[in-house]
């Protein structure tokens, strides 16, 4: 790879800046200043811009604790961003795989990968995401039944897939579904006459939310976790 496409695939510098770095001598490979653009980098090349070593920007996996009142967007629009939270090179690289709702907290997967993304968000891959509910009216355990059975929603053709119910009180449940409908947690909740008043999302497949993540923080994916999505 030519040294100025390595330094622009591993900072934000653009090509024209990357350029301008170079003839500046700050520049250097394996200890040697280099100020030729179109020097060959070889794979075991330690390129440094002011003696920091750079490394190109590989596929990157990672996992947000989402606040309130933050948006799953790639640019701040009425509310914030969760991109914009973060603290990273090459933010407009990622992008969100699956989205939450302003007032939804939890677990959000954020990536480069576009067919890691796919796995996660396409109902045909049935990855199923787990949330933490509290709704406004007591819980049937008939509920249990209906959900599994699948729930007809306003609007739409046919009934949700099947999803697993667990009523932990009279207002709190887990509930796990394998689809991304548009608010769908709480359509289905609305459907069978309740309102949803706190929404968490605590697991994405086998990707759990950290407990010690605080909200609007974040960390990169183990390659485990990253491994699990199929």
């Amino acid at each position: 790879m030519r040294l100025d496409k390595f330094i622009c695939e591993s900072t934000e510098l653009t090509r024209s800046l990357a350029k301008r770095v170079l003839k500046s001598g700050e520049v250097t490979c394996d200890g040697v200043v280099v100020k030729d653009a179109s020097y060959k980098v070889a794979e075991d090349t330690e390129v440094c811009i002011e003696g920091r070593q750079i490394t190109i920007i590989g596929e990157r996996y990672i996992m947000m604790n989402k606040p309130v009142d933050t948006i799953c967007s790639t640019i701040d629009e009425e509310y914030q961003s969760v991109l914009s939270l973060m603290d990273i090179e090459k933010v407009d690289t990622l992008h969100i795989a699956g989205r939450l709702d302003v007032d939804t907290t939890g677990l959000v997967l954020i990536t480069s990968d576009g067919l890691w993304s796919h796995k996660i968000t396409s109902p045909k891959k049935d990855c199923g995401k787990r949330y933490w509910v509290e709704v406004a009216e007591p819980l049937d355990e008939a509920l249990i039944e209906t959900f599994k059975e699948g729930v007809q929603l306003r609007s739409e053709d046919g009934l949700t897939k099947p999803a697993q119910l667990e009523i932990l009180d009279d207002t709190h449940a887990r509930l796990t579904i394998s689809e991304g409908k548009y608010h769908q947690v709480k359509r289905m909740f609305a459907a069978v006459g309740n309102k949803v008043v706190n929404l968490h999302r605590e697991a994405v497949g086998s990707i759990e939310m950290e407990d010690e993540l605080l909200e609007g923080e974040w960390r990169f994916l183990t390659d485990e976790e990253v491994k699990s999505v199929k």
